[in-house]
């Protein structure tokens, strides 16, 4: 019976990186090798994906493969009928959990913890102090973090001798392989608790609110974390405990947009002030600034005040706010505006005006604080 491309065996093509062949190797000796599927082509088909991966897996091999294809590989000991399976083993221990494991009893640093915190506009611009309560796992008080009924103690796994994990050798046409599994005696502890504790049930953690205080330093921006060194789970076996890292949301605010270090508004300005020029306050972070409208200013035109924006949060000074202008006409005019706009309108020549939504104005005054 002629032979099946290598590349088809693996369901790979010809332009498939080395990791892509490894990988595609894997998976089909995850699902034929002869110990974990007992269908009757289960081997055969595990055998061809060996086949395939020892060809293409090595570069040398694979060159002469694409050259040549199967008439490279003759003789070679890569086909069916080959019999030298060394290093089997190795391959087993790698695709079904072998190889060597960590000590269940050694000291593990805890799981590492995630909290959203929200701020308001100017919190997150000027900084603050701020205390959370933060649901973290902890030693049992009552077992001080054994899992044992006090008085009682932990015993070493009598299956495992502690190790967390067995053994099992097999023999298999390909030879004798040493499958490793997790202890299921101890769920890979290596201890077994005779008596467990009835505060944590063994486990040796209790859910708890724990308040932590957070420093949230001025200028922070969204989506920048803050590290809490040691503020995450207790740890495992003595180990120390993970960190907490405090994720920031902001809140949008009504008049300011923030890019960076530097802070936009939009500036509502009369048709009046915006022909012949005025002095307006405006709203800044910092507080009220005063800026000079210039006569015939047109909608668009910005202008950029220094060092009122948003403080760098590694202290590289302040950005700048920048304002552009906006001329708004107004909804409701009184009958001796219209005149007199009309009047204007036939002296210059201009199009009739245009009115607009004065909503701008509204969310002005709010920045004002009602003060507008």
């Amino acid at each position: 019976m002629s032979k099946r491309d290598y590349y088809d065996v693996l369901g790979i093509n010809k332009n498939s990186s080395k990791e892509e062949i490894r990988k595609a190797y894997r998976k089909l000796a995850r699902k034929y090798h002869p110990d974990v599927n007992k269908e009757a082509d289960a081997e055969e088909k595990f055998k061809e994906a060996k086949e395939a991966y020892e060809v293409l897996g090595n570069e040398q091999k694979r060159a002469q493969y694409d050259q040549f294809g199967h008439a490279a590989t003759d003789g070679q000991g890569f086909g069916a009928g080959a019999s030298d399976f060394s290093g089997f083993g190795d391959i087993f221990d790698m695709f079904f959990g072998g190889g060597q494991r960590q000590d269940p009893n050694a000291p593990r640093q805890g799981a590492d913890l995630q909290y959203t915190m929200v701020l308001d506009f100017e919190e997150a611009i000027f900084g603050k102090e701020a205390e959370v309560s933060i649901p973290k796992e902890e030693d049992c008080d009552t077992c001080n973090g054994s899992g044992a009924k006090p008085g009682t103690k932990p015993k070493t796994c009598s299956y495992c001798k502690g190790t967390g994990q067995l053994n099992t050798e097999q023999n298999t046409p390909f030879g004798r392989v040493v499958n490793r599994r997790v202890c299921h005696h101890c769920q890979g502890s290596g201890k077994i608790i005779p008596e467990k504790c009835s505060t944590c049930g063994g486990s040796g953690k209790v859910k708890k609110h724990t308040k932590v205080k957070i420093s949230i330093p001025a200028g922070i921006d969204e989506g920048q974390q803050i590290r809490v060194s040691g503020r995450g789970d207790a740890g495992i076996n003595g180990g120390p405990p993970g960190d907490l890292f405090v994720v920031i949301q902001i809140k949008s605010h009504d008049f300011f947009v923030r890019e960076g270090d530097n802070i936009y508004c939009e500036l509502p300005v009369t048709f009046t002030q915006a022909a012949l020029g005025d002095e307006i306050e405006v709203p800044t972070v910092h507080g009220k600034v005063s800026i000079k409208v210039p006569a015939g200013t047109q909608t668009g035109r910005t202008f950029r005040l220094k060092g009122k924006g948003v403080p760098n949060v590694r202290g590289y000074g302040h950005g700048d706010q920048h304002i552009q202008i906006r001329v708004v006409t107004p909804t409701k005019l009184t009958s001796r505006q219209k005149e007199l706009l009309s009047e204007f309108n036939e002296i210059s020549e201009n199009d009739p005006v245009v009115e607009q939504d004065d909503s701008i104005f509204q969310r002005f005054k709010k920045a004002f604080k009602g003060d507008y």
